[in-house]
């Protein structure tokens, strides 16, 4: 894999900086949400229902109430305690609205209808076994048609002109519908939850994205107060968006725990994942575009239905990049809401813009090929100047040089228009490119640094690292700003004790914490310099404060090099202090009056190489360059780690991933790691990664975005792009399959 940086940032913001985390989840000494156990502890587990549509007519739990080890057996009729909460309307965000056992009706297969809990895990999954129900079963509406049996209403997102007007008169008009299918998180780490009491308060030990907003959540569905909550995540083998709010399992260990008054242990197993714990939704998208024979836009129409449950309101954003990504003076965009038999929706890496860039960007394809004409030149004749969807001026955007900087990687000059006319070592090589952009902003943060005696640096907050980075990033702040090195300062993160952090979700926590970080770390130093012109014992007492510096860990002279100083801990001692503390804060760029007079986004490009082996159907890709502006990157090796990792995810978004259900039972049939296809390391293409590192300064004073949603936007359409020029053959509908690449007219190498 090759890394660049454009240009090379100096110093430790901005270096590749290994992880301060890496050595404990190496050596096995950090401990995730189910590694936690305590004196006492009971194992729980859930018994799912095995229909996709119906009611229970009757749950026998004699057998497993009566089984060794069994203490406590819960479902519909002796649930009590688990409150409701409803989106948008209270505070904080769950994932399923519906509380777990609110009612005997069934809403989709793997539904939790009973919850068995015993001394041992065997025990407990003895017990679950044991339960005998019989069901009312209707057939699950699992339609993967989403057009078909739509009752509800067509909202209009976005509209500027007359876009049926402008496609009506269109000489040229390109109108295709687009799929993409049930995606499921699948993280190494799968979901679970600890639960400890103590009297009338409550730990949950957990695997979430968001520690702040699970707290808050808990507490309205435990219906106590906030105070008596806490949620703890040091550390998340990652989540991709599906640990972001709570799921029922978190509520049926914490309901659980209180009634037995022990802690409980709920484990969430890997089929499970495919039916309690979210997916992307599957979604449906017809793009329209117009243009003139010179290749210029007249008009975007972008229709879509996103799937979501019965009970739940979730909508996947395709169209949220649509109005300001081409320049175009007419456009709508409208969302469908489609009901079906399955589990509740959640965020998934890159939710709207990956699959809306699908179906945009292999439109803008399309439209090239029926101009003929280049569609990287496409691309930058339509460019956008402004977001022509809100009028604003973008913070910062550097689309073109993308294209610009990959096109050259590639040595797009030298490819050929024509089907199949590329070869190399007997094989047809496809290239096909596309762009990508993710929403930027600065959301609300708390952070708390302390100088100790010890000569260390310790760093709060409640934020969490879900193996992104942040430990690090909050390292990197405090090194930069003291000079004391990464082995002598400590990061607290993942616990609401500690001050309220952000979610991490939206690639937004980056731009959040490092504001934070900097005026605490700021504020500390200054009333350390501040002390030590009072210290009696002080080399710098009756100087001014302004004129003393903090570098390499030491107080000195503005005038004078570090080494001529004193340890900060010797002035703190001199002063009899234990520590020096400071706070700080993010201000939200929705609160700055000077952000929101700009649009907020990261753009890139992503070039890809397919080789096709007509005679055997083989198709692989083996080569993306991805270029990114995504302001400046403040830990280049932990930066290009997401980037790498999400172009596997675009590898499998394109190749492999969709969870398929029964259309008569509901039940995801390929819910599992051996049937469920996901890209190895064996797929792996060889990627090229360059950040422009242009530094925003309107989102942050480092001038840092996101970047771990836009390095999957945009990866899918590249590669069908790449499919059609190799094969002819154009998938509109994902994942790309044999039975299409059969159809191609390419035959022999």
């Amino acid at each position: 894999m090759a890394i660049d940086t454009l240009p090379h940032a100096n110093g430790v913001i901005g270096a590749v900086v290994p992880r301060i985390d890496g050595p404990l989840k190496t050596t096995g000494t950090a401990r995730y949400a189910v590694d936690h156990d305590f004196p006492g502890l009971v194992h729980a587990v859930a018994v799912q229902s095995t229909i996709g549509k119906g009611r229970i007519r009757s749950l026998d739990t004699s057998a497993a109430e009566a089984a060794p080890g069994v203490l406590l057996v819960l479902h519909h009729g002796n649930l009590h305690g688990a409150y409701r909460l409803f989106p948008h309307v209270q505070e904080g965000t769950i994932s399923e609205a519906r509380p777990p056992f609110d009612d005997d009706k069934i809403y989709y297969w793997g539904q939790y209808i009973a919850l068995v809990v015993a001394e041992t895990l065997e025990q407990a999954r003895a017990g679950a076994a044991a339960i005998r129900v019989e069901y009312d079963a209707e057939t699950p509406d699992v339609r993967t048609d989403l057009s078909e049996g739509f009752t509800g209403q067509r909202e209009s997102s976005w509209r500027r002109g007359d876009p049926d007007k402008a496609l009506a008169t269109a000489p040229i008009v390109v109108d295709e519908t687009y799929s993409t299918p049930t995606e499921t998180h699948n993280p190494m780490e799968m979901h679970g939850t600890v639960a400890v009491w103590q009297g009338d308060r409550v730990t949950l030990y957990e695997c979430s994205q968001g520690v702040v907003n699970h707290r808050m959540v808990m507490a309205q569905v435990l219906g106590i107060p906030v105070e008596n909550v806490r949620v703890v995540s040091r550390f998340i083998g990652s989540g991709f968006g599906g640990k972001l709010f709570p799921w029922p399992q978190s509520t049926l260990a914490a309901v659980a725990a209180r009634q037995l008054n022990r802690p409980v242990k709920l484990s969430v197993d890997r089929r499970m994942m495919f039916t309690g714990v979210g997916h992307r939704p599957r979604t449906q998208q017809r793009i329209r575009l117009g243009a003139t024979p010179d290749g210029k836009l007249t008009a975007i129409r972008h229709d879509f239905y996103t799937e979501t449950s019965i009970n739940d309101d979730f909508v996947e954003h395709c169209g949220e990049q649509t109005p300001f990504l081409y320049s175009c003076p007419n456009l709508e965009v409208s969302t469908a809401m489609v009901r079906r038999n399955v589990g509740a929706p959640a965020p998934m890496r890159g939710p709207g813009a990956v699959p809306g860039l699908f179906a945009l960007e292999s439109a803008m394809d399309e439209l090239a090929i029926k101009l003929n004409m280049d569609p990287l030149e496409l691309r930058l004749k339509n460019d956008a100047e402004r977001d022509e969807g809100t009028n604003k001026p973008f913070s910062s955007r550097h689309l073109k040089e993308c294209y610009l900087t990959g096109a050259e990687k590639i040595g797009w000059k030298q490819r050929t228009p024509q089907v199949g006319s590329m070869k190399r070592d007997g094989k047809v090589i496809g290239w096909g490119l596309a762009g990508a952009s993710w929403a930027a902003a600065r959301i609300p943060c708390t952070a708390t640094v302390e100088l100790t005696t010890r000569g260390r640096v310790a760093v709060r907050c409640a934020t969490q690292d879900i193996g992104t980075g942040t430990y690090t990033i909050f390292a990197q702040v405090m090194q930069a700003r003291t000079g004391v090195s990464m082995d002598r300062i400590d990061v607290f993160l993942g616990d609401t004790s500690l001050p309220e952090g952000p979610t991490s979700g939206g690639s937004m926590a980056t731009s959040a914490v490092l504001p934070a970080a900097t005026n605490a770390v700021n504020q500390a130093v200054d009333r350390l310099l501040h002390i030590a012109t009072l210290v009696s014992d002080s080399p710098f007492k009756g100087a001014k404060a302004e004129s003393l510096a903090l570098s390499e860990g030491r107080i000195h002279a503005k005038d004078r090099p570090a080494s001529s100083g004193v340890a900060f801990e010797d002035v703190l001692r001199m002063a009899n202090l234990s520590g020096i503390t400071g706070e700080g804060k993010t201000n939200p760029s929705w609160e700055d009056p000077k952000a929101r007079e700009y649009s907020l986004h990261s753009f890139g490009a992503h070039f890809a190489e397919v080789e096709w082996e007509p005679e055997i159907a083989r198709i692989r890709v083996s080569r993306i360059f991805s270029i990114f502006d995504c302001g400046r990157i403040i830990n280049k090796g932990a930066g290009a780690n997401q980037i790498l990792g999400a172009a596997v995810m675009g590898v499998g978004m394109a190749l492999f991933e969709e969870t398929v259900h029964d259309p008569r039972t509901g039940q995801p049939i390929n819910g599992s790691f051996a049937d469920y296809l996901v890209a190895t390391s064996a797929d792996l293409p060889d990627l090229d990664v360059t950040f422009l590192d242009y530094p925003d300064y309107i989102v942050n004073e480092y001038g840092a975005r996101g970047i771990g949603e836009i390095g999957m936007a945009g990866v899918a359409p590249a590669i069908t792009a790449a499919v059609y020029h190799a094969t002819g053959v154009r998938v509109r509908n994902l994942p790309i399959r044999i039975e299409d690449l059969l159809q191609s007219k390419i035959r022999e190498a």
